[in-house]
């Protein structure tokens, strides 16, 4: 089965992200899920000012450069990985290198 672990991230994270120690635990965790075997994608996203927003209004589109209303975290960006359950996703989850003030939301990939 595959999981999306979906990484939320505050501004002071994005800033961070020059820093090598911030940088190097990143790094060690994707060689933690391939070495394991089980990742299958995923990708670190740039700071939410640096994205553009499309809305659909009726028969036309919207679109609004960023930055956008400011929230407790960001989407920083996303891995992909291939495991039995839930539980297994959910250890993995438990040891991506978020600080304190970010998340990690764990998610089945839709089957179609």
């Amino acid at each position: 089965m595959q999981y999306a672990l979906i990484i939320r991230e505050a501004a002071e994270d994005f800033a961070n992200r020059s820093d090598p120690a911030y940088r190097d635990g990143w790094v060690a965790y994707s060689k933690a899920l391939a070495q394991a075997g089980i990742m299958t994608g995923g990708a670190g996203l740039t700071a939410p000012e640096t994205g553009t927003i499309v809305r659909r209004k009726g028969e036309d589109h919207d679109v609004q450069d960023g930055p956008y209303p400011e929230g407790k975290e960001q989407l920083g960006g996303f891995y992909l990985i291939e495991v039995p359950d839930m539980d297994t996703a959910l250890e993995w989850a438990t040891r991506v290198p978020i600080s304190d003030r970010g998340s990690v939301e764990v998610r089945p990939r839709l089957q179609m």
